[in-house]
């Protein structure tokens, strides 16, 4: 365990800064231990760090920031039952490989890989498919660390109300140092990507999701066109063969990343130019096919920096949602360089998440760093809050614990169980408090 102090620490999209008043870096369960009982003994509240890719101020604190890089790894395989035990600070770009050299993978992923393994359950990353939950219904055990410094081990059968909370806990219970993944067999992907327009797909959104097993749209603003991102498991030899190097590299780093890097950073300085620079990106969207492991389908590079809201709203909220918010976009001229991401996912018996007890429909929308995303969280904060939207926790909104509960039919249980695991309110900050009503 290694700590210092007078750091500061800011989230991948720069919009959240914090200057705790310690950091602390943990290579072992121990180590947590005693950052939890050195924290508590000082006064402190603590805060877990991962990979810094929330757009909330979940981490932010003036006490201390505990960082876990150092646990990672795959920790147990029960071969039999398809489970795996992951140390909770191993990046899922580390995690993914793993599992496929076991032979296994995870059901679904969200579309990056940068996030570890306990940030992405905490904050309730989700992925995409009808018939598909998010990847915190993949987790079957969890071992934590609570205020008092004593290590719980919980599951559905053991200590079963904390492990439904603590399955999206917000890092609010106690901090996570194990998770216990139920995995299913490595699998490959057939992905068709193309563009579309938007008004046909909005038509036969609902279709088109029932139709395959992950949907994934991009919809560029003050345009008809959309990237249609259609992806269903094969067999092994099934489908078309994996993208070439170069055309990934075209694809995926060059076109992708630092061309689009350099577009929004002109527009950053010109945002006037928005709307035309759109139809010209919608344009020369490319028809891809092919097919490959799981992962490697489901995650993609990101490395154009950018900020985002994303609610998930009742899956027949989708089209007026995307209609309302196409309806601002013609009334505004608002620049917003990025694609709204839309994409579904099943309901799901997790306390916290988004999809507890109903069937999603996810929309996201990005603003590039450099430029002010606050009329257009606004304005789609607006809308959704019409249609019963829950928000990313990981997402910027301002939803507090009194809309909250009434949006979350298991948010009072949650906070019982908090409750009881840290009275003393170790585990909490500014943004945490608004979220559980401190």
């Amino acid at each position: 365990m290694s700590s210092g102090s007078g750091a500061t620490w800011r989230n991948w999209g720069g919009n959240v800064t914090a200057h705790p008043s310690v950091v602390t870096e943990v290579s072992t369960v121990g180590g947590v231990v005693d950052a939890v009982r050195t924290a508590a003994a000082r006064g402190l509240t603590l805060r877990v760090a991962g990979t810094g890719h929330s757009f909330t101020p979940l981490v932010a604190t003036d006490g201390v920031l505990l960082r876990v890089d150092g646990l990672r790894g795959v920790l147990g395989v029960d071969r039999e039952r398809m489970r795996v035990r992951v140390a909770a600070g191993t990046p899922l770009h580390q995690l993914n490989p793993a599992l496929q050299a076991l032979g296994l993978a995870l059901p679904n992923l969200g579309d990056i890989d940068r996030q570890t393994i306990s940030g992405a359950v905490a904050t309730g990353t989700h992925g995409t498919g009808v018939r598909r939950q998010g990847i915190a219904a993949a987790v079957c055990g969890l071992t934590l660390v609570l205020a008092d410094g004593s290590v719980l081990r919980c599951s559905a059968e053991e200590s079963p109300e904390v492990f439904e909370a603590a399955r999206v806990g917000l890092g609010a219970l106690g901090v996570v140092v194990e998770v216990e993944l139920q995995c299913v067999p490595a699998f490959r992907l057939h992905a068709r990507e193309s563009g579309e327009s938007f008004s046909s797909v909005l038509g036969g959104i609902h279709e088109l999701a029932d139709a395959h097993d992950h949907v994934d749209m991009h919809w560029f603003p003050h345009t008809d066109r959309v990237l249609l991102k259609r992806n269903d498991r094969v067999g092994p030899g099934e489908g078309p063969g994996p993208l070439p190097p170069w055309r990934s590299r075209l694809d995926d780093d060059l076109l992708a990343n630092r061309v689009y890097e350099g577009v929004n950073r002109v527009l950053a300085r010109a945002p006037r130019l928005t709307p035309r620079v759109n139809q010209l990106s919608a344009r020369v969207l490319g028809a891809r096919e092919f097919a490959d492991d799981s992962w490697k389908v489901f995650c993609s590079s990101r490395e154009v920096r950018f900020v985002e809201s994303e609610y998930a709203v009742p899956r027949t909220s989708v089209v007026p949602v995307l209609s309302e918010l196409r309806a601002w976009f013609e009334r505004t001229s608002a620049p917003v360089p990025f694609p709204v991401e839309v994409r579904f996912i099943g309901a799901d018996d997790v306390w916290l998440s988004t999809a507890y007890e109903r069937d999603n429909a996810y929309v996201a929308v990005h603003q590039y760093h450099r430029m002010d995303p606050g009329p257009l969280f606004a304005a789609f904060e607006a809308i959704v809050a019409e249609h019963e939207g829950r928000p990313h926790w990981g997402k910027v909104h301002t939803l507090g614990a009194d809309r909250l509960r009434s949006l979350y039919p298991r948010f009072d249980d949650v906070l019982a169980v908090r409750d009881r695991l840290d009275p003393g309110r170790l585990f909490t900050n500014a943004h945490v408090a608004h979220l559980l009503g401190d």
